[in-house]
């Protein structure tokens, strides 16, 4: 009987873990085509990061320095192949399409690229 229960324990963990990170792409997803303004559930406080996973990053070392690099490259592929789309760029850069829907939005805010349809551009 222990065995059936930890056997279903196990089963319960791993479908959160997916449901969890279904919430992330969704909610990339959202702020992608919203612009970055995303809609908080009952029960979740602001700051609340329950659903988020932490960076584990020490005090003191600069944040975005990877999510930089990524960026520039996805810059670079705008520019040099106007009207890309975003899984075309995954695909060169060998990445999941879900990050790119966090990225494209900042470099738009910056004013280096445009969206044109689903394609992207230089501005």
């Amino acid at each position: 009987m222990a065995e059936f229960v930890d056997n279903a324990v196990k089963d319960i963990d791993n479908r959160l873990r997916e449901l969890k990170e279904e919430v992330n792409r969704l909610e990339a997803a959202r702020a992608a085509l919203t612009g970055g303004t995303t809609r908080r559930g009952p029960g979740r406080p602001r700051g609340s990061t329950s659903t988020r996973r932490r960076s584990g990053r020490r005090p003191g070392r600069p944040r975005g320095r990877r999510g930089a690099t990524r960026a520039n490259q996805a810059l670079e592929l705008v520019r040099s192949q106007p009207g890309i789309t975003i899984p075309q760029i995954a695909e060169a850069m060998k990445i999941e399409p879900n990050y790119l829907y966090r990225v494209m939005p900042r470099l738009v805010s910056e004013g280096q690229v445009k969206r044109n349809g689903q394609g992207w551009h230089p501005a």
